[in-house]
């Protein structure tokens, strides 16, 4: 019962701050779900070689909830680009199945530090990229689209995120509008999520946390659901009262540093 009552008070911790740094920075909440679950869950003695998995299916799960009500909302103020959605779903789907395969066949180890690997490209763009750079005025379509399409989804799911982390640099950079790319990028968060945790629920994981089915645990998704609702429009609000930039500069540098600890932990073990 202590152990449940310590794990219920980290995730709601956890998801309070998703859920705020969401709303304040527009960062989908995987990016800071996944690493703070495996920290979470390594402290309350759950470590095995497919924690990770565990951690990414998890929080994949809470993206469907999140990314669902982010994508109406946007949708109601007419900031969707449903038309890149549609051109780009098809390959997401298939990049995002790939990559549960390829998770559910790899070591905890080793998604850690693909994780540590891709968060730190995305922590250091979020320190020094800027809202000018373009390589083209118009989305990628024909074959780079076909390229680069499953490759966002392939890895979003083997970093457990949404589409925020990935389509929105590279809708930014090919020309579209940071609002639109952001309220686009919710709609790839759930092309990603809705399949992979498909996929994640029929996946069998040994020495998982409590009240685990397949791969995702569901007191972690309820309680950080939870929190995140309440705390994301906290986060809005801060995002309208403050500038944003620094805070970003300053959410890269922190991920970063989260990104390099990860990887250390890789290497020492």
């Amino acid at each position: 019962m202590t152990m449940l009552i310590w794990m219920g008070l980290m995730l709601a911790g956890i998801g309070a701050f998703a859920g705020v740094v969401a709303g304040l920075l527009g960062v989908g909440g995987g990016i800071i779900l996944v690493p703070a679950f495996f920290y979470a869950f390594t402290a309350l003695g759950f470590g095995s070689d497919q924690l990770m998995q565990v951690c990414l299916a998890t929080s994949l799960a809470t993206i469907i909830v999140t990314s669902v009500r982010s994508v109406l909302s946007h949708h109601r103020k007419g900031a969707v680009d449903w038309g890149i959605l549609k051109t780009w779903a098809p390959g997401i789907v298939i990049g995002a199945a790939i990559g549960v395969l390829v998770a559910a066949s790899l070591r905890s180890s080793v998604l850690q530090a693909i994780f540590g690997a891709l968060a730190l490209l995305v922590g250091l763009y979020l320190l020094v990229g800027r809202s000018d750079w373009r390589l083209a005025d118009a989305m990628p379509g024909g074959i780079k689209r076909a390229l680069m399409s499953p490759a966002v989804g392939f890895l979003s799911v083997l970093m457990g995120i949404g589409g925020g982390s990935f389509g929105v640099p590279i809708m930014t950079l090919h020309s579209v509008p940071i609002h639109r790319a952001v309220a686009t990028a919710a709609g790839f968060g759930v092309i990603i999520a809705v399949p992979s945790v498909i996929g994640f629920l029929m996946l069998p994981v040994e020495t998982a946390p409590p009240y685990t089915i397949g791969a995702v645990n569901l007191p972690a998704f309820a309680v950080v659901i939870a929190m995140t609702l309440i705390t994301a429009p906290l986060g809005v609000r801060l995002a309208h009262a403050l500038d944003p930039k620094p805070l970003k500069r300053a959410f890269g540098g922190f991920l970063t540093l989260v990104a390099l600890n990860m990887l250390r932990k890789v290497v020492l073990g």
